[in-house]
């Protein structure tokens, strides 16, 4: 008969062929699910405080503009404009610009849509009144106000 001999000692080494491959599935996820900044905002932005905040829950249906004097006075002049997207449009294009913002969503969620106005806090009520009149043609009903501020829960 044969004397098997009783292995004493464990190895403790971990196998680390396989971590260069972990590594590069995390950093190549990472790379796809990354949302960089998609636009560069031309108006300034000194937002106002608010004393109440509610907490955006999808964010998908959400699309910004941007209200406020040009950074660039001496291209766009000192009177508040807005910006849609990366671009300046006048009251009159807000109407094409909901279209075309809903035409980037699904057909059940395009009655969803909700219009964030993100308005610098020395813009007139009028420009903002003009917004909103153009925004109810456009059948925008949701419109959020942009603030600074602590979210409650």
């Amino acid at each position: 008969m044969a004397k098997f001999k009783k292995k004493t000692k464990t190895s403790e080494n971990i196998p680390t062929s396989a971590l260069p491959d972990i590594i590069f599935m995390l950093l190549f996820f990472f790379m796809v699910t990354t949302v960089l900044r998609e636009q560069d905002i031309l108006v300034e932005q000194k937002l106002p405080q608010a004393t109440q905040l509610q907490k955006l829950e999808k964010k998908t249906l959400i699309s910004y503009l941007f209200v406020g004097k040009p950074k660039n006075t001496n291209l766009y002049g000192t009177e508040p404009r807005i910006q849609a997207n990366d671009v300046l449009i006048n009251t009159k294009d807000i109407i094409l610009w909901v279209n075309q913002e809903k035409d980037k969503l699904s057909e059940a969620e395009r009655d969803q849509i909700t219009i964030s106005m993100k308005a610098d806090r020395d813009v007139k009520m009028g420009p903002i009144s003009d917004i909103q009149f153009e925004l109810r043609e456009a059948d925008a009903r949701k419109l959020l106000y942009a603030s600074t501020g602590k979210v409650q829960n």
